[in-house]
């Protein structure tokens, strides 16, 4: 298993990771005990997200403007794994009185920093972490990181006819990685003929897809989206592997808690410590290209879509409306879509 799939286990397991100088342990998969065998002496500070920690008030504006950046927070005697975790996770905002007061300390090696924040938004945790002075023999680089997340390693795996409702000819083709990233596929409806497929790009939503979920539009966008493809004649769903706009199905769901404590969806992402929209369209013109589609028709309501592909070498011909009636309880969710990440809806 390449070195950086084996940190993502380790995350998601509660164990130890290595990056540059740092040696570093989850707070949200580990517990009192793993904490007291990774830093027995209680010398480790904690790393939190600029957004986390300036919702805290542990950090300034201007850093948080950048989810990315790692804050550091220095260890103070009652900061034991109890305080960290109400650090880390906003469920327990209300809940937990923070001991306080808590001290912000340069990071160290911020590229290195930064970069476990990323790690742990692969991995699907929340980007929180204690943290020690302390290099491993096997640890990681940034640039092994962003290796790991290139969508260049991207291959196509495998395709085979699967038929559809939208369409009984259709094609499945799935995507993968050797280093052990996430696998993607794309459904192609009806066959190329000598227009730009029409082409959604839809991010994997278990709750709206799969379960019916009526607090986002997915379900019935991902429906709609597979009709109108197969009325144009011919074109392309791309379905990715990114499942609550990249921060994962774990995160996603404490999004949805906050959610229901009055939060909207910018907000909530952003108090968990990460990006609005951590997902990352390079992996689409990636798919794209390996299909041989390098101009397309786009079935969006999200300008960023069309500016990330043209980015990475797609054309975007046109880009063509979708959309899908509201219902109560996904109002709020499409009014913020509309008013704070800029969907034409």
């Amino acid at each position: 298993m390449p070195a950086v799939a084996r940190a993502i286990d380790a995350l998601r397991r509660g164990w130890p990771v290595a990056i540059g100088p740092f040696s570093l342990l989850a707070i949200d998969t580990a517990d009192a005990g793993q904490l007291a065998a990774f830093d027995p002496d209680s010398q480790a500070d904690v790393l939190l997200s600029a957004s986390r920690a300036e919702t805290l008030k542990l950090a300034n504006q201007r850093e948080a403007a950048n989810p990315g950046h790692a804050v550091r927070i220095e260890r103070a005697p009652w900061l034991d794994f109890d305080a960290a975790t109400a650090l880390a996770d906003p469920a327990l905002d209300l809940a937990t009185p923070f001991k306080g007061p808590f001290r912000a300390i340069a990071a160290g090696d911020q590229q290195a920093a930064d970069a476990a924040l990323e790690l742990a938004r692969i991995a699907g945790v929340l980007p929180a972490f204690f943290v020690l002075e302390r290099v491993g023999a096997d640890a990681l680089s940034p640039a092994d990181i962003d290796v790991f997340s290139d969508p260049a390693n991207l291959r196509l795996a495998t395709r085979a006819r699967l038929p559809v409702e939208a369409d009984e000819g259709a094609e499945i083709v799935a995507f993968r990685t050797a280093d052990g990233g996430d696998m993607h596929v794309a459904l192609i409806l009806g066959g190329p003929d000598g227009t730009p497929p029409l082409v959604r790009l839809h991010s994997e939503c278990l709750t709206g897809d799969v379960l019916g979920s009526l607090k986002c539009d997915c379900g019935p966008q991902l429906h709609a989206a597979l009709k109108e493809i197969s009325g144009a004649g011919w074109g392309i769903l791309l379905y990715l592997r990114q499942e609550g706009r990249g921060i994962g199905l774990v995160n996603k769901l404490r999004a949805y808690a906050l959610q229901d404590q009055g939060f909207d969806t910018v907000d909530a992402n952003t108090r968990l410590g990460f990006r609005i929209d951590a997902r990352d369209f390079r992996v689409a013109a990636r798919m794209l290209e390996l299909l041989g589609q390098r101009r397309i028709r786009l079935l969006t309501n999200n300008p960023m879509k069309v500016a990330e592909l043209e980015k990475a070498g797609i054309e975007v011909t046109e880009r063509v409306p979708h959309r899908v009636a509201a219902n109560p309880h996904n109002e709020k969710y499409l009014a913020t879509k509309r008013d704070r990440t800029g969907h034409q809806l």
